[in-house]
Parts: structure tokens; sequence; C-alpha cells
């Protein structure tokens, strides 16, 4: 089966350059000019990513965006924003709020589609564990990508519940950045080391009672990030 992606974005020579490139590759290609239109369709079928413009003429892409992280049934559905705003505060804004890539306009057809092929890989290996890592308060079932802290459920994207899980599969364990690019990101990654900074501090504000206090995502000085399987005294950069 076909894997289906869908790009909303009003500039239709972009639309058909990605409709034309990503079907050379074997995907199925819906397009949507309107970001209402287009989350009313991610809403009603079942798709494998979003390619997200964020300068659309209905709706905000960051808003979107947020609202996919808000549905429970497309939590974990991989977004990529492709936009022209080139700032580094946009596209933190954009990793904040769950995005698992952000590409810059102009773009490279062949780089694109390396970027989505990455992030569906990534989003496979997620899927082939069939594991439930519980320490304390907090659980994580691979199955579902649910995660629940002291019984409350917590939405991330497929990308935060990769990171916490690798981390959490290897409590007391310090990663560095770029140890941590690789097991998450891959090898393949078109990322910065920032990148990993942005995604602790977004799960810290998911899972941790007092963020600036972490428990369970601890900072190691000059080392990288540890998870802490009990309450502990983080050791802040």
């Amino acid at each position: 089966m076909r894997q289906r992606v869908v790009i909303i974005e009003d500039e239709r020579d972009i639309v058909e350059l990605v409709r034309y490139n990503f079907r050379k590759e074997g995907f199925e290609v819906e397009s949507f000019s309107r970001g209402r239109d287009g989350l009313e369709f991610l809403r009603r079928n079942p798709v494998d990513l979003v390619l997200l413009d964020i300068l659309l003429p209905d709706e905000d892409g960051f808003e979107i965006c947020k609202r996919l992280r808000a549905d429970e049934r497309l939590k974990a559905l991989p977004v990529i924003f492709l936009t022209a705003k080139s700032e580094e505060m946009d596209r933190v804004l954009g990793l904040e709020i769950g995005a698992d890539d952000y590409v810059v306009k102009p773009f490279s057809p062949r780089e694109l589609v390396a970027r989505v092929k990455a992030v569906l890989r990534r989003q496979a290996r997620v899927a082939e564990k069939r594991e439930v890592v519980e320490s304390g308060s907090l659980r994580l079932d691979t199955r579902t990508q649910e995660v629940t802290v002291r019984g409350r459920p917590v939405v991330l994207s497929a990308l935060e519940f990769k990171l916490l899980y690798f981390l959490a599969s290897h409590p007391r364990h310090v990663f560095g950045r770029d140890r941590l690019l690789d097991e998450v990101w891959g090898r393949d990654r078109f990322v910065t080391p920032r990148t990993v900074d942005v995604h602790i501090r977004r799960l810290r504000e998911k899972i941790e009672e007092l963020p600036n206090r972490p428990e369970f995502l601890q900072t190691v000085r000059g080392s990288g990030y540890r998870f802490s399987p009990e309450v502990m005294e983080s050791v802040e950069a």
C-alpha cells in the first residue's frame, strides 16, 4: 500500500512540484489550499504525514499543528512545516508546538523527499516496539503511543514520544546531544543539537510537575541529559 502524504499549501506551483516528485517516489498525494479543509480531511481519512505551510489564507499553520497535537486520533501524525518563514524564532516555535521537521522555501525537492522518508522511518521504528515502560508515576505504552503522568494523559508528538521512550528505556544513563540526535532523529537527520534542547524543554513542560526543577528529565552539566526513575535533585547547566 502506498503511503499517503497531505500537503496544505496555497501556492499552486509548490503543490504541483511536491505532487510530481512524491508520486515519482511512490507516494499518494492529497492537497488543500486552505487549512480548515485540510484539517477536516485529516480528521476523516488515514494519512501518513502532513506537509504544512504556515502562511495560509484562512488559518495560521502553527494553529493547525496545535489542533492536530490536541486531537487524540491525530496527535502522533508526523508534521513537517514547509514555509518561507526562515527566522530561528519561527523554527523553534514550530518544533515547540510539535512539528517533526521544518523546511524553508525555496527547497530542493529531493531533499524534501529525503526528509519525509527520514521522518516516516522514525515513525515506523517507534510503531514496531511492543513494550510498556513504567517509572514511578510515568507510563509509556509503545503499542498506542499513550503517555500518562500521575494518571493524567499527556499528548506527545511522535518525535517527543520517541525521545522520551529512548531516555526512559535507559534510566540514569547520560546522553550527549549528538548521541540523542543519532538515536532518535537518525543519521539521516537534518537538524542541529539545539533541536534536542527544544524538545527536552517541551517534554519537561508536559511531564514535569515543576519544569524548572525536573524530576525525570535532568540536565547533567557539560554532558547532556539523563532520565531519572526516581525523584532526585536535578543538576542544571
